[in-house]
């Protein structure tokens, strides 16, 4: 029973951790992104080191072949002038000076496969730090999506299908509102003649027909039209 409790504490512990973890994603991201900058940082630092010390080591290469060239040219001309003891120390000298040059090369060896090494981490570090921090830029965005679509009470939901579901019938409305208008305005005596007269050439399209008598007839309209076409037109001033 013991072993139980044990077991079921440690399984709270895991929840409430993964729980805070997950509250507190972006900040540990934040602080994580951080962590790796600078270990990127300190990686430069050591390639550069490994760099500059096998500069170094490459320019006493350098001096140290010069130096044995030098004194074997001497050693020659001592040898040929017969001085034996002169070119005995030279010789020597070139011993200790191709040694040192053997001990730079295989340093220099060295020097090459661990910059070769460096060089690659770092630029995988750097690949991978550069994508670490453009997914850092997008997470808030998806972190509040996720939360919209995980943390919705369902009652919510409801009510944007609810809301959803009201504007399209007010829009439904709205458009039947307009098209009773349009129609009103369409079924306007003398609407269409007056504007099929109009696009013809005929004059403005003008108000309803009529007289005092009473409401108009199409007889009378249709009499009156033709009093008005056999009257001479009217010389323009």
């Amino acid at each position: 029973m013991f072993k139980l409790f044990e077991t079921l504490l440690r399984g709270q512990a895991a929840r409430a951790a993964e729980e805070i973890f997950d509250r507190n994603a972006l900040l540990i991201l934040d602080q994580q992104i951080r962590e790796t900058r600078a270990g990127l940082e300190r990686g430069r630092q050591a390639l550069a080191v490994a760099v500059a010390g096998d500069r170094a080591e490459a320019r006493r290469l350098e001096e140290a072949e010069a130096r044995i060239v030098a004194l074997e040219a001497q050693a020659v001309s001592a040898l040929r002038g017969g001085r034996e003891d002169l070119a005995g120390e030279a010789a020597a000298a070139i011993a200790d000076l191709e040694a040192e040059r053997d001990a730079l090369k295989a340093a220099r060896a060295r020097f090459a496969a661990e910059i070769g090494r460096i060089r690659a981490r770092v630029a995988d570090a750097t690949r991978r730090q550069a994508e670490l921090e453009r997914g850092r830029r997008v997470a808030p965005a998806q972190e509040a999506v996720r939360r919209l679509g995980a943390g919705a009470p369902r009652q919510d939901a409801a009510t944007l299908r609810e809301a959803e579901a009201t504007l399209a019938r007010l829009r439904a409305l709205q458009a039947e509102a307009a098209d009773a208008e349009a129609a009103l305005a369409e079924a306007e005596p003398g609407r269409d003649i007056g504007a099929r007269l109009e696009r013809a050439g005929f004059g403005p399209a003008g108000g309803r027909a009529g007289g005092a008598s009473g409401t108009p007839t199409g007889g009378a309209v249709l009499e009156r039209l033709r009093r008005r076409a056999a009257e001479p037109a009217s010389e323009p001033a």
